[in-house]
């Protein structure tokens, strides 16, 4: 913020404002909010949309506000008749080339260019089409990209550059035949992309869209011959709410249990339980690098994004990942073997549901590895075979944004329903699991645990309060029976990059880092509602805080379903049955 204050007039009204806001920022301080479709705070602001323009007293032109700087005594009109012309006329050379199918679009009700035309009062396109439709690129399996849609607002460029520093996306050709797209054109899935899903989370139109599985979940649902079993993730509890119309960060545990029976599902189960599992794996791995010298720092895994990342930037780092499973695949893998093997269901006529804020998992689901549930029951003489060959730990992974699809389709209001409880035994979890679901949370869940198994008493306290909040790269010291251990934590992937750059420079202090590949951490995935800013990302971060105090043991250790998993069934953490069910090898991704 500047020292520096100046006087401006908005529409005839006096205020003062920081010198250092733009023209944009200073109207909307004011009361005057002025439209966009290209600015979104933090992450674009490159002036290409022209609706934002402003008339400001002496100057010749309009002035787009989202780039232009206030100054002592400016006079700004933000609806003129020149300027209402000026955005009509901009919107409507978009709706030229735009598509006419809003009905059937994704984005029918949250889509910016939508309520943008119904503001400025359009109802009629008057220009003509101008130029081809291009073909979808359909080739991952998480993202959807439908350039016909797209009205080059630059925000799904500058996230994955500016945010991310992956860059997989850029702009291409020149005047009328610009347009954004990979190297080549080859398609998203032989590019760097990684799937995070930040793009789709700031279009402003149904130009990217996660790849919607919710019809084979229909079908699986409505299929007498199959059980279909769902499992949510942390921070659905937090944004799904938010996705069907509550106030940002609203809890909806119970609420979203009933709302998934209603829909059918056999069973509803919570990733939370082997978030709960993971930190006994990755806790154990943790304890056994530093004391028979693994590799370090050792990095936490449980982000899809993230291991594409790594996997296709820093191969020669994937030795210091931790070869934990995310709990969406320890999850699968328990559900077709633990548990089928409990339930008397047949592995191979079961479906797994994941309802993830994350587009990423889509692919994590269908890894050719990903099959842990499969081999154990190879491994045990042939009962794999039931079924049609091989099969995937988790069948699908849908988005908080395509449940809040499905619970709308099947008339359920959310808000109505009575609190249910999960299913035992994988729907019983602890606080630590909970805030897995934001930034810090993973460390401090490990921390938790960690330390109490090597120092053989109980935290003074369980709040790591060093590895909380939204900075970028945040870092703290742990002193572990006499060891300082030194840990990290990220989240973006150009956080990430920066600490991988020091660990290939042999410069990192670090020996545990955590990262999570979007902003907030999995509060603000590319699987959640559209369009978050901060303060979203702060109300569900909150939340998950919220969570993990409500819930009566808050520590993954002292869950009393993991003890009896461990002892029923898994035996130990880093055990044969666990290495083979619960851990993964990770690999160069070529493309």
């Amino acid at each position: 913020m500047s020292e520096k204050m100046v006087t401006i007039h908005v529409d005839g009204a006096s205020a003062l404002v920081d010198s250092s806001l733009s023209l944009l920022e200073a109207c909307a301080a004011v009361g005057s909010k002025v439209p966009t479709l290209c600015y979104l705070k933090d992450v674009s602001a490159n002036a290409s949309c022209g609706i934002c323009v402003v008339e400001v007293e002496g100057a010749k032109s309009l002035v787009r506000s989202c780039v232009g700087k206030v100054s002592e005594g400016m006079k700004v009109r933000t609806s003129s008749p020149r300027v209402l012309r000026a955005r009509r006329n901009a919107v409507e050379l978009l709706l030229a080339n735009h598509p006419a199918d809003c009905l059937v679009c994704a984005r029918n009700g949250s889509c910016e260019l939508q309520a943008m035309t119904e503001a400025l009062g359009l109802r009629q396109a008057r220009f003509p089409r101008t130029r081809k439709a291009p073909a979808k690129d359909e080739s991952t399996e998480g993202i959807v990209r439908d350039n016909d849609k797209c009205i080059l607002c630059g925000r799904c460029v500058a996230v994955c550059s500016e945010v991310q520093s992956v860059a997989a996306i850029g702009f291409s050709g020149r005047g009328s035949r610009t347009r954004v797209a990979t190297f080549l054109d080859r398609g998203l899935e032989r590019s760097p992309c990684v799937q995070c899903g930040q793009c789709s989370v700031v279009c402003p139109t149904g130009a990217i869209v996660e790849r919607d599985d919710t019809e084979a979940v229909w079908a699986s649902l409505a299929s007498p011959g199959r059980t279909t079993v769902v499992q949510t993730a942390p921070a659905i509890r937090a944004s799904l709410g938010e996705a069907l119309g509550m106030a940002p960060g609203s809890l909806v545990t119970g609420k979203m249990v009933a709302a998934l029976r209603r829909l059918g599902f056999s069973k509803v189960f919570d990733t939370q339980f082997t978030a709960d599992l993971t930190i006994m794996e990755e806790g154990s791995e943790l304890i056994q690098r530093l004391t028979k010298g693994g590799k370090l720092p050792m990095i936490t895994s449980c982000s899809p994004g993230w291991i594409n990342f790594i996997e296709t930037f820093y191969p020669s780092l994937l030795g210091h990942l931790s070869t934990c499973k995310s709990p969406q695949q320890m999850f699968g893998a328990l559900a077709k073997s633990f548990y089928a093997e409990r339930a008397g269901v047949d592995p191979a006529a079961m479906d797994v549901a994941s309802i993830m804020p994350c587009t990423a998992k889509k692919h994590e689901a269908h890894r050719p590895e990903m099959r842990g549930a499969w081999e154990y029951w190879k491994a045990k003489g042939g009962a794999a075979a039931k079924g049609q060959g091989a099969y995937y730990d988790v069948d699908w992974a849908l988005t908080t944004r395509e449940l809040a699809r499905m619970i709308r389709r099947a008339g359920i209001d959310i808000e109505r329903l009575p609190e249910e409880d999960f299913d035992d035994p994988l729907g019983r979890s602890t606080g630590a699991a909970t805030i897995f679901g934001t930034t810090g949370g993973v460390m401090e869940a490990a921390l938790r645990t960690v330390y109490e198994i090597v120092v053989k008493k109980p935290l003074p306290s369980l709040d790591f309060t060093a590895v909380r909040g939204l900075e970028g790269i945040k870092s703290a010291e742990v002193d572990l029976a006499g060891t300082a251990v030194r840990v990290a934590v990220a989240h973006t992937l150009k956080n990430a990059r920066a600490l991988l750059d020091e660990i290939a420079a042999g410069k990192s202090p670090y020996h545990f880092i955590e990262v999570m590949t979007c902003p907030g951490g999995c509060v603000g995935g590319g699987g959640q509602p559209v369009n978050i800013d901060k303060d979203k990302r702060l109300a569900r971060n909150k939340a998950m805080y919220a969570e993990d105090l409500r819930l009566g043991i808050r520590k993954s250790h002292e869950n009393p379903a993991i003890k009896a998993i461990y002892a029923d069934f898994l035996g130990e953490p880093l055990g044969h049955r666990s290495h083979e069910l619960l851990h993964t090898d990770y690999v160069r991704r070529e493309f």
